[in-house]
C-alpha cells in the first residue's frame, strides 16, 4: 500500500508519468511503474480496477472521488519526514531483534572490538 495524499506538483508529475506509461513499450511501462513506486510511493494497483488501464484520466477521477487527496507542500514534506523517521526506527528495531536472536552480527560492536584489539596490538609493539 502506497500513499494516497500528494501535493499538486506530485499529482502533475504522476499524471505525466502515467501518460508516458500509456504510450510506451513494455520496458518503458516497467520503468514508469518503478519510478511511481519508488519516487512517489504511488501504486497503480491501489487505485485501478483490475484489468483496466490506468492513465491520467483515471488519476483525475480518483482525485475527484476523494480516493486521492491533494494537500499543501509543507504538509506533504512533514508527512514524508515522519514516514522516513518511522522507517528508520522500524529498521533499527528489526536490526536489534536480529542481533539479540543471533541471526545477525552487530557490526558496530564488532568494529569497536576490532579497533580495541588493533590499539592493544600497536601498544604491545611499541
Amino acid at each position: 500500500m502506497g500513499r494516497n495524499k500528494f501535493s499538486q506538483g506530485e499529482i502533475d508529475a504522476i499524471s505525466r508519468l502515467l501518460k508516458q506509461k500509456c504510450s510506451g513499450n513494455r520496458f518503458q511501462q516497467k520503468q514508469v511503474r518503478h519510478t511511481l513506486r519508488v519516487d512517489y510511493e504511488f501504486n497503480i494497483s491501489d487505485f485501478n480496477i483490475q484489468g483496466q488501464a490506468f492513465g491520467p484520466d483515471e488519476l483525475q477521477q480518483c482525485v475527484q472521488r476523494g480516493k486521492i487527496q491533494i494537500l499543501d507542500d509543507s504538509t506533504i514534506e512533514a508527512m514524508k519526514a515522519k514516514r522516513a523517521r518511522d522507517k528508520a526506527r522500524d529498521e533499527e528495531q528489526r536490526r536489534k531483534a536480529e542481533v539479540e536472536s543471533g541471526t545477525q552480527t552487530d557490526w558496530q560492536q564488532a568494529m569497536k572490538e576490532w579497533n580495541d584489539w588493533e590499539q592493544k596490538e600497536k601498544a604491545g609493539q611499541s
